[in-house]
């Protein structure tokens, strides 16, 4: 009982050290390092029976959250460059292998040949996920990973192990969608506070409006993680599509009768570990909330996003003909009648560098709509990065069978709104009856499914 008291006050060590993700301590020194190689090596080899196991891990887990960056990147070296396979043993077994195709002992050879490749840096990562918090800690440990690859790309091996590693234990079939109300417990309506990313939630009121009758909000929940939202969206229930997001978050504004609604407006999604990147569910919620809501609520029949073009203004900045080409002669002319008569007039080149001084003139807003629009609809629909659309957004939205229904002028006039997009936000529509269709569509050929008005737009 000794051995297992130890391990439980590692443990407890190990929680309040990745319930605070404190970064303190000093890089380790070469004796250290050292030491934090053959616990390592322990680890690799499996020493001991379950106890031991725990007891290893929870030792290293808590080095590692005492190190500051350089000590974990060192740390994560150790394991990316010092744990790989065994070449030569992969050259014995694959030479085997080769010598025993096409024979009765070509079965074996494959598995002898498996189990060469198998890397030790994998026993080291699943002994992690054995402790309390354990899932947590390597999530985090890939966000971490994920910051150093960009100077360090030797760690790429250990990053592709991990993220095939966390994309079979965070597998949907593993997840739990749940909705979070205003009675959901207080650390987890704090998390919803810290993590989301579309739309600064500003006050316990303005969190309470979110979660209100005429409103729902859906997270997906990994079992080990059980206050921890991985991805979380935020719907209306309305009975028209949203295309201002300032009524849809004014707090003051009056309660809706959700058993009217005929609309279900997505305003904002979530992801909210970094140490995910590249594992996808956000499709699976998406599907999962429209079948919940269509449960709770018949009279519904159109869902769709009120979403954000966040890399609209940046894509202009770097391509500025676009811009200048968005600009028929008619809107010229109106523009003209301001005083504008160029590209290079200091209205429209601060507009370019990022003043917004233009949106505060009703004229100007006026004169800018119809080639903003534009410009916007052509970004959207023929901006790629490689076979994909720049804006991250609408990957995410047409990936995952929507179609670009509508842009909203003004939609979102926050410092953040038009700084990011002018302004303008777009309604991506979720038809059930074409989701898949236009997922197939997108995912073989890199067909954006696209209303007639938003084609025209792009097209004028």
């Amino acid at each position: 009982m000794a051995g297992a008291g130890l391990v439980s006050r590692g443990l407890n060590k190990v929680r309040e050290l990745v319930a605070s993700a404190t970064h303190f301590g000093k890089p380790p020194e070469a004796d250290d390092l050292e030491r934090i190689r053959v616990q390592l090596q322990e680890c690799a080899e499996g020493r001991g029976g379950e106890v031991s196991t725990r007891q290893r891990a929870a030792r290293l887990a808590e080095t590692y959250l005492r190190l500051d960056d350089a000590g974990r990147h060192a740390f994560l070296k150790l394991i990316a460059h010092g744990f790989g396979p065994d070449p030569q043993q992969v050259a014995s077994a694959h030479e085997a292998y080769q010598a025993a195709v096409g024979t009765p002992a070509q079965w074996d050879a494959e598995a002898r040949l498996r189990t060469a490749m198998r890397s030790r840096r994998l026993r080291i990562l699943t002994q992690f996920n054995a402790i309390p918090q354990g899932v947590k800690f390597l999530v985090d440990l890939r966000a971490d990973l994920l910051r150093f690859i960009t100077e360090d790309p030797l760690l790429k091996p250990l990053d592709r192990e991990l993220e095939t590693r966390l994309s079979a234990w965070f597998d949907v079939g593993f997840l739990e969608l749940q909705r979070i109300t205003w009675s959901s417990p207080a650390a987890l309506l704090e998390k919803l506070v810290e993590y989301e990313a579309v739309h600064e939630i500003r006050s316990w009121k303005d969190l309470k409006n979110r979660l209100d009758s005429d409103r729902r909000c859906y997270a997906f929940f990994h079992p080990r993680m059980p206050l921890e939202p991985l991805i979380f969206v935020q719907v209306a229930l309305l009975e028209e599509i949203a295309d201002d997001v300032q009524r849809l978050l004014d707090i003051e504004a009056p309660l809706a009768d959700a058993s009217r609604a005929n609309t279900a407006i997505f305003y904002s999604i979530s992801a909210t570990q970094k140490g995910l990147r590249g594992v996808s569910f956000g499709n699976f919620l998406l599907k999962r909330v429209i079948d919940d809501l269509k449960r709770d609520f018949p009279r519904l029949k159109t869902f769709a996003t009120l979403s954000p073009i966040p890399g609209l203004v940046r894509w202009v900045q770097r391509n500025p003909e676009e811009f200048a080409g968005a600009i028929t002669p008619a809107d010229w002319k109106r523009l003209a009648a301001l005083g504008i008569t160029g590209t290079d007039a200091p209205i429209l080149a601060a507009m370019l560098e990022g003043d917004n001084a233009w949106a505060l003139d009703e004229d100007i807003c006026a004169a800018l709509r119809e080639p903003l629009l534009r410009l916007a609809a052509r970004y959207l629909l023929e901006a790629r990065r490689g076979d994909n659309p720049v804006d991250p957004v609408a990957r995410f939205h047409l990936g995952n069978g929507a179609r670009v229904e509508r842009l909203d002028w003004l939609a979102d006039k926050s410092e953040k709104g038009l700084k990011q997009s002018w302004g303008m936000m777009v309604n991506y529509l979720y038809d059930p009856d074409d989701i898949e269709a236009n997922l197939e569509n997108f995912a073989s050929e890199g067909r954006i499914a696209a209303s007639t008005a938003v084609r025209r737009l792009a097209r004028r």
